[in-house]
């Protein structure tokens, strides 16, 4: 989750450009004019190749000969990728910006299918250590703020512990995906002024279930905590935060 721009000149040419593809600026089937971004960047073209490179791997640049690189089609971006999706939702401008992101409202429709389904399989399959995680989380949840950088890391951990419970491993792998989106809607909320109800209780009856592997309490009690979520959006986009 530390993304490119942590990672010097390199990582910082990579978001650079992420940006001003998702942003638009640079739109589908365009050409690079890699001479002009060189200059803007003022980075040499060994670093502009290599960040291009790994903008590539990621579906959404190709080069050809005698047309140079470009811009590929939408279709064919990796958006299960975590950092082509932190960009859409830190490239984001406008309604887009908020809780009226369209991304969320996809994000909520992925947890609502995903999340009900493997809380059930770690009732079923939860072992002491995948419980020992959880404690964990939730310990971090309780004694941090409601809102702040602290509550979202707990609250990542928590959701993560939880897939990682169902020991389902492409269930795992949905990881990055979620806390993506979710780090996103946290921090989203925290900002906007909203208080949101205290997470401990509701992730503590997940958690509850899961312990005494009850798979249904264990999906009805993350239905309702699924819920509360989009609830929380819905009063941040009604008061006017997104």
């Amino acid at each position: 989750m530390s993304g490119y721009a942590r990672r010097g000149v390199h990582g910082q040419t990579v978001e650079a450009i992420a940006h001003r593809v998702l942003g638009g600026r640079i739109g589908e089937g365009d050409t690079l004019d890699l001479g002009a971004l060189q200059a803007e960047l003022g980075v040499s073209l060994t670093v502009l190749r290599e960040s291009l490179k790994v903008l590539a791997a990621k579906g959404m640049v190709d080069a050809r000969q005698k047309r140079g690189t470009f811009v590929r089609p939408r279709s064919d971006w990796h958006f299960l990728d975590a950092d082509v999706l932190r960009w859409q939702f830190e490239s984001a401008e406008g309604p887009e910006a908020g809780a009226g992101n369209p991304l969320l409202r996809d994000l909520g429709e992925v947890r609502g299918i995903v999340e009900p389904a493997a809380v059930r399989l770690a009732a079923q399959r939860r072992t002491d250590d995948d419980l020992a995680a959880l404690d964990t989380a939730l310990d971090a949840m309780t004694r941090a703020s409601v809102v702040g950088d602290e509550a979202v890391d707990a609250d990542l951990a928590f959701h993560g512990a939880l897939l990682a419970a169902s020991h389902n491993e492409m269930l795992e792998r949905m990881e990055m995906v979620i806390a993506t989106g979710l780090a996103f809607r946290d921090r989203l909320v925290h900002a906007s002024g909203h208080r949101p109800q205290d997470p401990v209780p509701s992730h503590g009856a997940v958690l509850d279930a899961v312990r005494a592997r009850d798979a249904d309490a264990a999906e009805s009690t993350m239905r309702a905590l699924l819920q509360q979520s989009a609830r929380d959006l819905e009063e941040i986009h009604r008061a006017g935060g997104g």
